[in-house]
């Protein structure tokens, strides 16, 4: 397995995915995704597994403006402002090659042996 965890240092969810491939002995790259934030590539892998960048949005952001900003752009321009914007990104969003969860999902993450 190849496992990277894209979050936030202060998301609770981030925390608890490292927990769980710590204590499942999976060696993972953590990346700090307002810090750093992802590829066009990585997003666009994530986003087909997804099925649409609209669940990588966390609606719950403290940016409300922001927020509110996206839902009037094109869908194009969306993406554009999600990936200009990565603390806009739910988190943590998983990668183990083509595969990807948003959130806290163990039950997927199990079935990846």
């Amino acid at each position: 397995m190849n496992i990277q965890i894209f979050g936030k240092p202060k998301c609770f969810d981030t925390k608890k995915a490292e927990r769980y491939f710590k204590e499942h002995g999976v060696k993972f790259q953590s990346i700090d995704v307002v810090k750093f934030g992802m590829s066009k590539g990585e997003f666009n892998n994530v986003k087909q597994v997804m099925g649409g960048f609209e669940k990588l949005i966390d609606e719950n952001t403290k940016d409300k403006e922001l927020i509110t900003l996206m839902k009037y752009l094109s869908v194009e321009d969306q993406e554009i402002k999600l990936l200009e914007n990565p603390k806009l990104f739910k988190t943590p969003i998983v990668r183990n090659g083509k595969l990807a969860t948003v959130g806290y999902q163990p039950e997927i993450w199990s079935s990846w042996d």
